[in-house]
């Protein structure tokens, strides 16, 4: 007689993917937008003047944190986290696909004051990124406790917005016990330094997904080929070449440290079609008039981006693959590409 085993196992497994789906039943559907302070939610929250993050600043409050949940699309049961200041054209995007958003009040301002590479050491920035993160001790150079790192007060974010928007389903979000977010759920993703933060994070964290839109950049660190939590093939990420964080090799040089072209070569999305090839690694060369700055901010979803003859953004697809497409299908692996140099303590 032939064991049940398997078709008991499969059984079970497809009714816990069906429990653990997420709907909505909100009487009156409709596009959500939320406003809650950090220290309001949490009064365990600090100012740290030291590296201009701040609860108020000019008597105004500094700490505003953003969330977003359109319960008229369906939803696909995963969160947005966006490690920049708040896009509301990128909420609702993202809201658009049936992905729910946050923008978090974090330690993010560091930057402008600590953004020194020491030549002795090679995870500077990336200790500093993972302490604003995840309030663990790793850098000397900045005291970020628990309570105002990002991981946390996201944490604090979900569970008062179960409350306060209850029509959200925000609670999905949490862990069985309700006393973190489940990771898992979770995508990860920011622009520039926001992409290099989100990066680091998801190195330490496993997370559904990272994005990252020009980055990840720290081209004097090697953290970023330390050991992955998030498995490689659920990191994207999107350049245009005119950046000079791509002429530079900072975003190419990151890419093959974390085993990015494990999943495919590098693809020009003016050209090719979705999916991709299912790279993790999507360029464009779309015209910006050379201007590099332009280039840098081209690739992140904004207010007026150009358009087909359809009026149709021309990189609806990209940013759709980017947020939405199946992790675990991937191209081919290609060889690290030779002409990116991989040593940028070295001159030309």
């Amino acid at each position: 007689m032939k064991s049940l085993l398997p078709l008991l196992l499969a059984l079970t497994g497809f009714a816990a993917s069906t429990e653990s789906a997420l709907k909505f039943a909100d009487p009156k559907p409709q596009a959500y937008s939320l406003t809650l302070r950090a220290s309001e939610i949490d009064p365990r929250c600090k100012s740290h003047p030291e590296v201009g993050f701040v609860l108020e600043a000019a008597g105004k409050p500094a700490d505003a944190q953003r969330a977003t949940v359109d319960t008229r699309v369906a939803p696909r049961g995963q969160l947005v986290i966006w490690l920049m200041g708040h896009s509301q054209p990128l909420a609702e995007k993202v809201n658009s696909y049936g992905l729910h958003y946050i923008q978090v009040a974090y330690a993010r301002e560091w930057f402008a004051k600590l953004n020194t590479e020491p030549l002795d050491d090679s995870q500077h920035l990336g200790n500093i990124r993972l302490e604003a993160t995840t309030g663990r001790d790793a850098s000397k150079a900045i005291d970020i406790p628990v309570p105002d790192s990002m991981q946390e007060r996201a944490y604090q974010l979900v569970k008062a917005l179960a409350k306060a928007n209850s029509a959200g389903r925000w609670e999905f979000f949490l862990t069985k016990d309700g006393k973190a977010l489940d990771w898992e759920k979770v995508i990860v993703s920011g622009a520039s330094h926001g992409a290099t933060s989100a990066a680091r994070f998801g190195i330490a964290q496993k997370c559904a997904r990272i994005v990252m839109f020009c980055g990840p950049r720290d081209q004097l660190d090697d953290w970023q080929a330390l050991p992955s939590a998030t498995p490689s093939n659920r990191f994207f990420g999107y350049s245009h070449v005119l950046d000079s964080g791509w002429s530079g090799d900072h975003y190419p040089r990151s890419w093959l440290l974390m085993g990015l072209n494990k999943f495919g070569p590098i693809v020009n999305t003016d050209e090719a079609k979705y999916p991709y090839g299912n790279s993790r690694r999507l360029i464009t060369k779309y015209d910006v008039k050379g201007d590099a700055n332009k280039g840098h901010s081209f690739v992140q979803v904004g207010k007026n981006p150009p358009k087909d003859a359809k009026g149709v953004p021309v990189q609806e697809d990209v940013w759709r693959y980017l947020y939405t497409s199946p992790v675990d299908e991937v191209g081919k692996p290609v060889p690290a590409e030779s002409e990116t140099r991989m040593n940028l303590r070295k001159k030309k």
